[in-house]
């Protein structure tokens, strides 16, 4: 590859990510604040939120369509302009539709990021696909852990959301300034041979498809739970967003650890591995009460942490004529699948408040109540067993995905033996 600097490459593919994920984890830490500021119901608040994952999937499925015409850097460049749009409307968001629009913006320059990137790392990294694209990965939870940790930090220095939000602006302009400067080189299907015909036989394979199902899956445990984690759960422990800190802190580890884990299981146990402990994890989250709950979210990240970059990987290395669009289509799928079940649980967290305050109560009326009253404190209490109760309904797709990877994990041991025999 001439002029390809392959770790300057990657390493602003990191930088790129790192703002995707301050993005969640700011988000995530600031949800309270915009609900109080603008008086946004948990409703509104989960269409906000799932704005980003409606922006993802239409970004990422269009990039994985057109990456290979008009080549990665375009992309990102993109990808830097939604960025900067994004970021400008939230810092000067005056309400629902503001904020509305600029998650969808910030959505769209995320999607954009893993379009151009998932294909570059696999590209950069033809014989450790899903090593490198777990360290790519990393950054995802690494910027959720900054992200709320800075959060929680500048709200105790009594900061605005608005300077939260334009911190993000630092690792966007740097990421924009090298990837204008960087050569790179074509996609891994190109410069392999692989037809567009090979491509669309590809993603519509049983295994693809198959792979794509459990996407949905692994999307929503890991995406819905790190999102509404700290709103879920703020009844049951004062340190919330700590949950989130937490279980971004397990994901940055494993990911960083995870050439062994790898090695020894291959892709399909490691995804069997990651179902048990999510669902494990996500059982314990709903139930456990006081201190123990942070131990939970402990077990829920170990869970979660090889789910995303592992999911992709698999794709890369045993479906390889899929190319982008392959890996394009699967994080389409993950986010996609997010937006539809963070829309809906929304309102099917109010419908849980609602059922657990007094008969006939308008749920307007008590979340406009004034702190310390009698209606405030009924909803905190309601909130108090809501939030369990959502995360005991995600609980069911981590316990579907054991199943479904223990049956992956038996196939591919079949194929490699008929591989070996042949």
């Amino acid at each position: 590859m001439p002029n390809i600097q392959t770790s300057k490459l990657f390493w602003a593919s990191c930088l790129a990510l790192l703002v995707t994920s301050l993005s969640f984890g700011i988000r995530a830490g600031i949800m309270g604040q915009l609900g109080t500021d603008f008086q946004l119901s948990a409703t509104q608040l989960g269409t906000i939120t799932a704005t980003a994952f409606w922006g993802f999937p239409l970004a990422v499925i269009i990039g994985g369509f057109i990456v290979d015409v008009i080549g990665m850097k375009r992309l990102l460049v993109m990808a830097f302009v939604f960025h900067l749009a994004g970021i400008a409307l939230t810092i000067f968001a005056t309400g629902y539709w503001t904020l509305f629009f600029s998650t969808l913006l910030i959505g769209i320059a995320n999607g954009t990021v893993e379009a151009a990137c998932n294909p570059l790392v696999a590209t950069l990294y033809p014989d450790d696909k899903t090593t490198r694209l777990n360290y790519f990965h990393l950054w995802f939870p690494g910027g959720i852990v900054i992200g709320t940790l800075l959060v929680t930090l500048l709200i105790h220095l009594g900061i605005g959301w608005q300077v939260q939000v334009a911190l993000m602006l630092i690792p966007t302009l740097i990421y924009g300034f090298l990837f204008s400067k960087l050569e790179f080189p074509v996609t891994e299907r190109v410069s392999s041979g692989f037809s567009s015909g090979d491509m669309y036989k590809a993603v519509v394979s049983p295994l693809f498809l198959f792979m794509v199902l459990c996407m949905f899956m692994t999307g929503i445990t890991e995406l819905f739970t790190g999102q509404w984690i700290s709103l879920l759960l703020k009844n049951v422990t004062e340190n919330a967003i700590l949950l989130v800190t937490l279980t971004a802190g397990m994901q940055v580890l494993g990911r960083a650890f995870a050439k062994p884990i790898v090695k020894k299981l291959a892709p399909a146990g490691v995804l069997l591995f990651s179902a048990i402990f999510s669902a494990a994890g996500l059982y314990m989250l709903s139930t456990f009460t006081g201190n123990s709950i942070f131990f939970a979210a402990v077990i829920f990240g170990i869970g979660v942490c090889y789910f995303w970059p592992t999911m992709i990987g698999f794709v890369a290395e045993n479906i390889p004529q899929s190319g982008a669009l392959g890996l394009n289509l699967m994080g389409g799928a993950g986010m996609f699948a997010v937006s539809v079940f963070t829309m809906f649980m929304g309102g099917y967290y109010d419908g849980l408040i609602v059922k657990h305050l007094p008969a006939g109560a308008d749920l307007g009326a008590y979340t406009a109540s004034a702190g310390g009253s009698a209606e405030a404190t009924a909803l905190d209490a309601a909130k108090n067993l809501a939030g369990p109760e959502v995360l005991q309904v995600t609980l069911i797709l981590p316990l579907i995905l054991i199943a479904a990877f223990g049956g992956l994990v038996v196939y591919m041991r079949s194929r490699k033996a008929k591989q070996v025999i042949n």
